[in-house]
């Protein structure tokens, strides 16, 4: 009975997550990536938490798979933030 309730969650995000990115216009773009990047920042605290306590050895890979993958995702949005921002400076 759980797995059925954490699959409507999760549908339920995917739904709700679609929509509301589908909604957002162009300018509010760029702030709405930058407070991601600061979500994907604190899933990397989180995962070197895991990574680095003494679990089982499979939890400590998946630590360690989530913090080069989170660390990926924050260099990759605040490189594009920064290109973005670029774009309305005055030359």
């Amino acid at each position: 009975m759980t797995a059925i309730y954490l699959l409507f969650i999760l549908m339920l995000a995917i739904f709700v997550g679609f929509e509301l990115i589908r909604k957002v216009p162009a300018t509010l773009h760029t702030p709405l990536m930058s407070g991601a990047n600061a979500i994907s920042g604190i899933t990397v605290l989180g995962a070197i938490t895991i990574a680095g306590k003494g679990y089982e050895e499979w939890a400590t890979w998946l630590g360690a798979a989530a913090v080069l993958l989170a660390t990926i995702n924050v260099v990759g949005g605040y490189m594009v933030t920064d290109r973005m921002l670029a774009m309305f400076k005055k030359r």
